[in-house]
C-alpha cells in the first residue's frame, strides 16, 4: 500500500510549504473552513498510517521504522493545524463580529 513518507526531505518540504501556504490564503480570506479542512487530512493521513501500522506485520523493519516517523510528523502537523484552525477561526469572529464559543487560546495571544 502506498504511504505519504515523511522520510523523504522533499516530501516534507512539499508538505511544509502546502501548509504554509493553505495557511496564508485562510488568513488572508478569512475563512476557517480552509484550515478545517487541511486539519481533517492530516488527521485522515494519520489513521491510515497507524492502520498500516498495525496491520502490516510482515513489513520489514526499515518501513516499520519509516511508519513511525511519518506518523510523528503527522502528529505534528495535526497539532500545527489545530492551532492555525483556532487562529483563523478567531481572525474570522473577529472580522463578522460574531462572538466566539470558545477563545481557547486567549492566553497564547495575550502573550505573543
Amino acid at each position: 500500500m502506498p504511504m505519504i513518507n515523511f522520510t523523504n526531505p522533499v516530501t516534507l518540504l512539499v508538505v511544509a510549504l502546502l501548509f504554509v501556504l493553505v495557511l496564508i490564503l485562510a488568513k488572508e480570506t478569512k475563512k476557517s473552513v480552509l484550515t478545517a479542512i487541511m486539519l481533517f487530512v492530516f488527521v485522515a493521513l494519520l489513521v491510515v498510517h497507524t492502520i498500516m501500522y498495525t496491520t502490516g506485520t510482515e513489513l520489514e523493519e526499515s518501513v516499520l521504522s519509516d511508519l513511525i516517523f511519518t506518523m510523528v510528523f503527522d502528529l505534528i502537523f495535526v497539532l500545527l493545524s489545530f492551532v492555525s484552525y483556532l487562529w483563523v477561526d478567531d481572525i474570522e469572529a473577529k472580522f463578522k463580529k460574531k462572538k466566539s464559543i470558545d477563545n481557547s487560546l486567549d492566553w497564547f495571544w495575550n502573550k505573543v
